[in-house]
């Protein structure tokens, strides 16, 4: 069996070293001259560190990333909302990573021109178009670069990993339009500062409508330490307002992120001094597509971002991508037929992956301080006077539950709550 695979983001990458891994053949075409670092940090949960443990890369991933500890949320003053432990600390087998994106997708990109072979990854090939007839897929890409004809591939299966704005996704769902905004603006940056706390928590602080979020994302040296840093902000009704170009690489007007970044607070730490150290910070919009009926038809599938987008809250994007990966490649390698295989994955991943996109235009785990925000404004002398903390756990812990990275405990104060309505 061959499978084409298009996208050379995490999920088509990691698709190809689970493909590997059983014995199947994948060849992946990326768009962009090369695969480059770009963004800034993301977290993976141990649900997705997992699936890349069992193929041999958390040695890498400890020499590049950090093993996340605690998470701890705030309101927008910096009194405690809620904290929990994450990781291998919780209870899980394996960490959660706070890492920089673009090193975590070179990572995997090496293990695959390592182990598949320097022709594994094509670069500058952008899908074209795909013919598809009873014994397999013949898929065409141009040249990106230069504007011309590129390339005819012939294979058994072809997947398309190839993002939010994905070719076989418009191809199949012509209608769609534009990717939805919720009105957010995302900047995001990263700057060398001193470590906080133990170096291995995270800080989600704010409440409706305008977040910060702060992990480090390398090993401290020389007493500093890379911290990357989110601020989210509603800046528009999403309905009516078509959202900004979606770029990794457009950059954010420093006056605009610190006048919003001085809101926030964070104890023991200067939100204001990172920001302005910050050498550049970019700017997002958060935006989603709706969830689909479907994402196969016939020989060709959907996977990651261009089956799934969601809201970049509860740390799923990454995660749900390389659990579609170690999926699909099960399914490829112990069905009698492709067609089958791709099948049986939809039906796994689909429902599960709309369930987290849902989760996440809520607020996901982080509506835990949106609900005390709408409660207490001003702030509080007790949270648990606003809130009980079992309605705290509740939130947490039940996304954790729907997106399948709960503890044992998590599961078993789930079943209480239930067996109690």
């Amino acid at each position: 069996m061959k499978v084409i695979v298009v996208g050379a983001g995490i999920g088509g990458l990691t698709t190809a070293l689970m493909l590997h891994k059983r014995g199947i053949r994948a060849e992946v075409y990326e768009q962009s001259p090369g695969v480059r670092e770009v963004g800034v940090g993301i977290n993976t949960l141990p649900h997705a560190i997992r699936e890349l443990a069992e193929i041999g890369l958390l040695p890498a991933l400890d020499n590049t990333g950090i093993r996340t500890r605690e998470l701890v949320y705030y309101n927008r003053q910096g009194q405690e909302v809620w904290r929990e432990l994450r990781g291998i600390d919780a209870g899980h087998p394996v960490p959660q990573f706070s890492i920089h994106r673009g090193r975590l997708q070179k990572l995997i990109h090496d293990a695959v021109i390592e182990r598949l072979g320097p022709g594994a990854v094509k670069t500058g090939l952008a899908l074209s178009g795909f013919i598809q007839d009873e014994g397999g897929v013949t898929a065409h890409f141009t040249d990106s670069v230069k504007g011309a004809a590129g390339t005819t591939v012939r294979g058994d299966v072809l997947v398309c990993a190839d993002g939010i704005h994905s070719a076989a996704r418009r191809h199949f769902y012509p209608e769609e339009g534009a990717p939805s905004w919720n009105g957010v603006l995302m900047w995001r940056g990263a700057s060398e500062w001193t470590p906080w706390r133990d170096g291995r928590t995270m800080a989600i602080g704010g409440g409706m409508g305008a977040k910060f979020v702060l992990y480090p994302i390398a090993e401290a040296e020389g007493g500093k330490q890379l911290m990357n840093w989110v601020v989210n902000i509603k800046m528009a009704d999403g309905a009516k307002s078509p959202p900004p170009k979606e770029s990794w690489s457009r950059v954010a007007q420093r006056a605009l992120v610190l006048a919003y970044a001085r809101r926030f607070a964070i104890p023991d730490f200067d939100v204001t001094g990172l920001v302005e150290a910050t050498p550049q910070a970019f700017e997002y919009p958060m935006c989603d597509r709706d969830p689909l009926p479907r994402w196969t038809f016939g020989r060709v599938t959907l996977l990651g971002d261009a089956a799934h987008p969601m809201y970049p809250v509860g740390s799923n994007g990454a995660s749900q991508a390389i659990l579609d990966a170690r999926c699909l490649a099960d399914n490829l390698a112990r069905a009698e037929h492709p067609c089958q295989a791709l099948f049986a994955y939809e039906k796994e991943r689909l429902p599960v992956t709309a369930e987290v996109v849902r989760l996440n235009r809520k607020g996901g785990p982080e509506r835990v301080i949106d609900e005390v925000e709408k409660r207490a404004p001003a702030g509080f002398a007790s949270v648990e006077d606003v809130m009980p903390r079992a309605e705290l756990k509740a939130i947490v812990g039940g996304y954790a539950g729907k997106a399948g990275f709960a503890t044992e405990a998590d599961r078993q104060f789930g079943e209480r709550r239930a067996a109690n309505g």
